[in-house]
C-alpha cells in the first residue's frame, strides 16, 4: 500500500480518516469528481502494513453495485461476485425436524444495471478492498500512513494533527473510522447505543452441491442463521448466537463445528468443509446524536450501527458516501465551500431519516424473531406467510432493500457525479 513520503500541510479539499470500505469509496468518489481536481487525503495507520485476509463477504444492494460500476470498480471484481437469485426465510427451533419455508424473495427480472435480474450480490471483502485501494492510489489520492491525534476547526478550515506532528489543513474532515470512532469522540458527539446479548459468528464453507445463487436465513431463538452464496460451491455463513455461548463454539474443532452447523443448515448441499476458522463480533445498535460538526461529517459505522439481520450495515454506510460525495461535488461545482455548514446540514438532513428507519427496522426484526415465545412465533409465521402471498408488497420491499429508485443519489443510480467523471 502506498503513502505519501512528504506532505504539504495545506491545500486539501477533504481529509478522510479511516481506510475501510466506506473511507476508500469516499476517496475514490471525490477524486473522480471534477476530473480529479479535488485534493483528497486518506489517513490510516494501517497503510504500509502487510495485508491480512479477512475471509468476510457482504451482500451489496443493487444500487450499491451500480455505484461501484459508476466508480469503475465493478470490472475489477470479476470472479469475486455472486448474484443472489433468491432468498428463502424459515422460522424454527433447533430441534424441529421440519423447517417450513414461510417467505421467499425472487430477484425481479425488471432489475437493470450491472445486477440485472438481481437485487443483491455477494462480494468478497478482500477483493473489494484491494480494488478500491488500487483505484484510490492510481486516481491520485494522498495515502497517509499515520494516526490522527487531534483536529481543530475555525471559520475557514479544519486542522488535522497526525501522530508524527504533521498538521493537514482542509476544508472538510470526513470520519470513516468505525464504530469506536476517535474522531467522533474528540468532537464530543455522543453515540446512543445498546449492546445486544448476541455475537455474529462468520466463516466460509464449501459444500458438494451447488447453491444456485440461493441465500437462506433461518430465524432461530438465538438469532438468525444465514448462508449466503459465494462463487463456486461456497457460502458465507453468518451465525447469530447468544454471546455467552460463543466461546464454546469458537473453541470447537472443525469436525465438531461442522456437526453444529449441520444441525442448523441441514444436509441438502452434501458434505460441508470449513475453509477458515470462525471469527466472532459482538453486536450493537447505535446512532450518533449528530452526523455533523463544524467542518466535520460522520460516515458509516462512525455515524450508525445496525444489526446484521437484514445485511444492511455496509449498504447503509455506502449510501452515506453517495449522498455526501454528491453534495460536495455540487458545492464545488458552484464554487462554494464544500465544508460549509449548509452543505453539512443538507447531508445530515438527507441521511437522518433513512438511518433512523433502518436502525429501527433491524432492531424490531431482531426483537421479533430472536426469541422462543410461542404467541410471537405464531404471529410472525402468520405475518411471513401473508407477505409471501402479496407480490406487490414483496416487490416494494425488494426495491427498498436494493436501493434502486429515482430519489437516490446519482451514484446509486449508476450515474457519475459530473459529466467529466
Amino acid at each position: 500500500m502506498a503513502h505519501s513520503p512528504s506532505l504539504q500541510p495545506t491545500g486539501f479539499d477533504a481529509v478522510i480518516v479511516g481506510a475501510g470500505l466506506a473511507g476508500l469509496t469516499m476517496a475514490v468518489a471525490l477524486k473522480q469528481a471534477h476530473a480529479g481536481h479535488l485534493n483528497i487525503a486518506l489517513v490510516d495507520a494501517r497503510f504500509g502494513q502487510a495485508f491480512k485476509p479477512s475471509g468476510r463477504a457482504y451482500a451489496l444492494a443493487a444500487g450499491v453495485c451500480q455505484m461501484l460500476d459508476a466508480l469503475k470498480i465493478w470490472p475489477d471484481l470479476e470472479g469475486h461476485v455472486q448474484p443472489i437469485t433468491k432468498m428463502v426465510i424459515t422460522d424454527s427451533r433447533l430441534n424441529e425436524p421440519v423447517r417450513p419455508i414461510f417467505l421467499t424473495f425472487d430477484s425481479p427480472e425488471t432489475m437493470e444495471g450491472v445486477t440485472e435480474g438481481c437485487y443483491a450480490t455477494m462480494v468478497e471483502q478482500d477483493a473489494l478492498w484491494q480494488a478500491l485501494e488500487r483505484k484510490a492510489r492510481t486516481a491520485g489520492v494522498t495515502m497517509v500512513s499515520a494516526e490522527v491525534v487531534d483536529h481543530q476547526s475555525d471559520a475557514h478550515q479544519m486542522m488535522v494533527t497526525l501522530d508524527n506532528g504533521t498538521i493537514l489543513k482542509a476544508k472538510l474532515l470526513i470520519a470513516c473510522d468505525g464504530a469506536q470512532s476517535p474522531t467522533r469522540k474528540r468532537a464530543s458527539i455522543a453515540m446512543i447505543s445498546r449492546n445486544y446479548d448476541q455475537s455474529g459468528i462468520v466463516m466460509t464453507l464449501q459444500h458438494e452441491r451447488p447453491h444456485n445463487g440461493v441465500a437462506e436465513e433461518h430465524f432461530m431463538p438465538s438469532g438468525p442463521f444465514a448462508t449466503l452464496p459465494l462463487t463456486g460451491n461456497r457460502c458465507s455463513l453468518v451465525w447469530t448466537e447468544r454471546t455467552g455461548r460463543v466461546k464454546t463454539y469458537l473453541s470447537m474443532s472443525n469436525e465438531e463445528l461442522i456437526e453444529e452447523i449441520e444441525l442448523r443448515f441441514g444436509l441438502k448441499r452434501g458434505h460441508l468443509t470449513l475453509l477458515d476458522r470462525p471469527k466472532a463480533f459482538p453486536l450493537r445498535i447505535g446512532m450518533a446524536r449528530r452526523f455533523i460538526g463544524p467542518r466535520l461529517a460522520l460516515v458509516g459505522d462512525a455515524a450508525h450501527l445496525v444489526h446484521p439481520i437484514a445485511g444492511q450495515g455496509l449498504n447503509l454506510g455506502l449510501r452515506d458516501v453517495a449522498a455526501l460525495a454528491e453534495l460536495i461535488s455540487d458545492a464545488v461545482g458552484l464554487g462554494l465551500d464544500c465544508g460549509a455548514a449548509t452543505v453539512l446540514e443538507d447531508y445530515e438532513r438527507t441521511r437522518r431519516f433513512d438511518t433512523v428507519l433502518m436502525v429501527g427496522l433491524t432492531d424490531a426484526l431482531n426483537r421479533l424473531f430472536s426469541n422462543d415465545i410461542t404467541p410471537l412465533r405464531l404471529l410472525r409465521s402468520l405475518g411471513l406467510g401473508l407477505v409471501d402471498r402479496m407480490p406487490r408488497l414483496k416487490n416494494r420491499l425488494i426495491r427498498e432493500a436494493s436501493a434502486v429508485n429515482h430519489s437516490m443519489p446519482k451514484l446509486l443510480r449508476g450515474e457519475p457525479l459530473d459529466a467529466k467523471a
